[in-house]
């Protein structure tokens, strides 16, 4: 199995997790009329979407080398991962707006056991995702997975904000449910802010790899005098390498040929994730 139907199986199974969780907070938040509990459950069925998002990505990124595409289509799931923040962000900003109209409008939540059993029920569940993910992700070198494992750490967040909520509405504070929702909002959008950024230094081409990383790997190999304009891109799955390399000016053109193989297979073979070498060879002055 490669890479990518790994990838699929693990978001479909996180899919089912992900809307059972939604599904249980939303319906017990609407019927105990809890604000801040409907509102993680809004939360938890984004994450839902963002899997959707992640397949529809993944099955874009899977597809192999072709003319328009010579350097392949592993960047499709990193545009995936904005669909997620773009969701993240509609998620939160309807939640302030309820929580609003609940300040305007105030209802008293019924709070019951039952209420404290789901949201430790959901968040145990949301714990295994989120290590699940994590542990795949880097595994499998996944932005998609990396990215949604984020998502699930606020919801775990989030429903934590939850249970001290419903402690407080037990308490009598009830106004507190509309200000944690509104917290919980905030935390969301974040969320969406810290993929945007990860995403973004793939996108726009940002170093993966530090200079002195190259160098180290490429040390000892014969006949290279120096190295510079080292430049790096792509994900840490489709690393790119471009570095220009001094040697001899007398050395033949199959010497400079044979320097030129010997950096790009030991890049290859050193450095996990690099699958391009651009190597311009320079004279020695």
């Amino acid at each position: 199995m490669d890479k990518f139907s790994k990838i699929r199986r693990i978001l479909i199974l996180i899919l089912a997790f992900n809307w059972l969780v939604a599904f249980s907070k939303i319906a017990y938040g609407l019927i105990t009329k809890c604000v801040s509990m409907t509102a993680d459950g809004f939360h938890s069925f984004g994450d839902g979407a963002s899997n959707i998002i992640g397949l529809i990505g993944i099955w874009a990124a899977s597809r192999p080398r072709d003319e328009t595409h010579p350097y392949g289509h592993k960047k499709f799931e990193t545009i995936a991962t904005l669909g997620i923040a773009v969701i993240l962000f509609a998620v939160s900003f309807n939640i302030i707006k309820e929580a609003v109209e609940r300040m305007i409008h105030p209802v008293m939540p019924d709070v019951r056991v039952m209420s404290f059993v789901l949201m430790a029920l959901t968040i145990c569940i949301n714990i295994f995702v989120m290590r699940y993910e994590q542990k795949k992700g880097r595994q499998l070198a996944s932005d998609i997975l990396i990215c949604d494992s984020l998502h699930t750490r606020s919801d775990i967040f989030a429903s934590f904000a939850v249970v001290g909520t419903l402690i407080s509405i037990r308490l009598g504070f009830s106004f507190l449910d509309t200000i944690v929702a509104g917290m919980i909002a905030v935390l969301i959008a974040k969320s969406g802010i810290d993929i945007i950024k990860a995403s973004s230094n793939v996108l726009c081409d940002g170093n993966v790899l530090a200079n002195t990383t190259i160098k180290e790997a490429v040390n000892g190999i014969g006949g290279i005098r120096s190295i510079h304009k080292i430049r790096t891109r792509g994900r840490q799955d489709d690393i790119h390498v471009d570095l220009h390399v001094t040697i001899d000016a007398k050395l033949h053109v199959d010497q400079a040929h044979e320097i030129s193989h010997k950096i790009e297979s030991t890049l290859k073979r050193k450095i996990s994730g690099v699958t391009d070498v651009s190597v311009h060879i320079e004279p020695c002055k």
